[in-house]
């Protein structure tokens, strides 16, 4: 049995996110477009997609990419979905730039 953590929550999603990561073979960029696609395709709100922004990043992934994984599934999720998604992306890139610039504000 597992021992009692003040995030229940947050401990759980980050165990399988581990485990997904050590099972997949995937190129890191392609694992995140998948990641994304996928988000998308379940109508995710925009803090999902905060935990994948630095990953992203990392893996050099571009606006380009992101677009077109957006593109590409539109006709599968449809327009509301994509265009949701659109929005709570930007949404998250608020969300991390917000929290970039305090923790600077807080170093400073």
């Amino acid at each position: 049995m597992s021992t009692a953590s003040e995030t229940p929550v947050l401990d759980t999603l980050a165990a399988m996110t581990v485990d997904s990561l050590e099972r997949c073979r995937m190129a890191p960029d392609t694992l995140i477009l998948t990641r994304i696609a996928a988000l998308a395709a379940s109508d995710a709100p925009p803090i999902s997609y905060v935990a994948h922004i630095d990953p992203a990043l990392q893996t050099g992934l571009t606006a380009e990419q992101l677009q077109d994984v957006l593109v590409a599934i539109a006709p599968i999720v449809g327009t509301a979905r994509v265009m949701t998604a659109a929005g709570n992306i930007a949404r998250a890139l608020g969300i991390a730039i917000a929290v970039a610039d305090t923790e600077i504000d807080a170093e400073g």
